[in-house]
């Protein structure tokens, strides 16, 4: 279930005029192209599928798929028309669900994919209130969804997401989560819940329950930073649990990983204490061009900065499941048995982690500034 399962919609779909210019923008005839991350403006290889042609706000859209890229014409009612092009090749059921038709003051309106039964609106900071339904037009058009509310001082602002629901024809009981991080196709939110002793480690799941909604409530602010970059797909992965020093409390090791659609990743680790709103929480460090935190780097180990409540300095830690013990270099000098790690940090300077794997081998860890 990808784009090529999508028909042809809108009232626009046999006006051959607009069509034509709407080729001939992609085949390079000037008009301004915009393009997400690594993607090819080159003109499409063969003739590419019909998606959508119609009036949309006013303006002229038209949406066309060459099996590996969209391409979205407008032509507004003032200006000159645009072109935008963004990579989609190898879609699914969540990450073909839903297209960008337009943006406009008052929202984004989303052209849903025909195998979409129900489609509502959440603001993730408001997880225990419910999906406001969206009435979709029989053409698969939705009304204009509002622009998540701007940040106050030290916040990160609303974030809007799209909450979907596949037909039963298609897979039972299948709902999912969606944002609009500024492409074509918005990026599809897992959750990955901790697991218990014990417990073989668990799969990305949908975040759509009582509890993977509240998981996403508090990295919501993770959204922000990864607007126009090409991402496809979000996971919050919960890796580890660690009683704080002077008991202070529990907090959760977190590692969000964005998937770009021409493969790379970034990763942002987020200590959660209980002393921290959601809406004050930042990554304790990111990295960029990365496989860690997904399918291809399941061992993680990370560490940063903490300040007790006495006003105590410390070095944090912790690894993911096949961690079995950490050492600390550099300004701090500690070793811990086991995947956590606590340790007394009085001065200033960069401390090297690294980690011993189950296996026999060893694992660099992250280390945030401060630490």
């Amino acid at each position: 279930m990808d784009f090529t399962a999508w028909p042809a919609r809108g009232d626009r779909t046999r006006d051959t005029a607009l069509l034509g210019r709407a080729l001939t923008a992609w085949a390079g005839d000037g008009v301004r192209t915009e393009t997400t991350p690594r993607t090819s403006a080159a003109p499409p290889a063969g003739p590419p599928a019909l998606l959508y042609a119609g009036e949309t706000d006013g303006a002229a859209v038209v949406l066309l798929h060459d099996g590996v890229r969209l391409a979205r014409y407008t032509e507004p009612p003032a200006g000159a028309p645009v072109l935008v092009l963004a990579r989609a090749d190898d879609a699914d059921v969540t990450t073909a669900a839903s297209v960008v038709l337009a943006r406009t003051g008052a929202g984004a309106r989303y052209l849903l994919a025909p195998w979409i039964a129900e489609a509502g609106v959440r603001d993730l900071a408001a997880p225990a209130a419910a999906a406001r339904e969206l009435a979709v037009a029989p053409d698969g058009v939705t009304p204009p969804v509002p622009a998540p509310r701007p940040a106050g001082a030290g916040g990160c602002g609303g974030t809007t997401v799209l909450q979907l629901r596949s037909s039963a024809r298609i897979v039972e009981d299948h709902a999912f989560l969606v944002a609009d991080l500024g492409g074509l196709g918005p990026a599809h939110l897992s959750w990955t819940p901790l697991p218990a002793p014990g417990v073989p480690s668990r799969q990305p799941r949908e975040a759509t329950g009582p509890l993977g909604l509240a998981a996403w409530a508090r990295s919501g602010c993770l959204l922000g930073p990864l607007r126009d970059s090409g991402v496809r797909s979000v996971n919050r992965w919960e890796y580890a649990e660690q009683q704080l020093p002077e008991r202070a409390g529990r907090a959760l090791w977190v590692c969000a990983r964005a998937e770009t659609w021409e493969g790379t990743g970034r990763a942002d680790v987020v200590l959660e204490t209980p002393a921290r709103a959601p809406e004050t929480v930042r990554p304790l460090l990111t990295v960029p061009d990365t496989a860690a935190c997904g399918r291809f780097g399941q061992d993680v180990l990370a560490g940063g900065p903490w300040t007790s409540p006495s006003g105590a300095r410390y070095l944090l830690a912790a690894g993911s499941r096949h961690v079995v013990g950490i050492t600390a270099g550099g300004a701090v000098r500690a070793r811990a048995q086991g995947r956590v790690f606590a340790a007394r940090a009085p001065g200033a300077g960069a401390a090297v982690l690294d980690g011993r794997l189950a296996d026999g081998g060893l694992l660099r860890g992250w280390t945030a500034a401060g630490g």
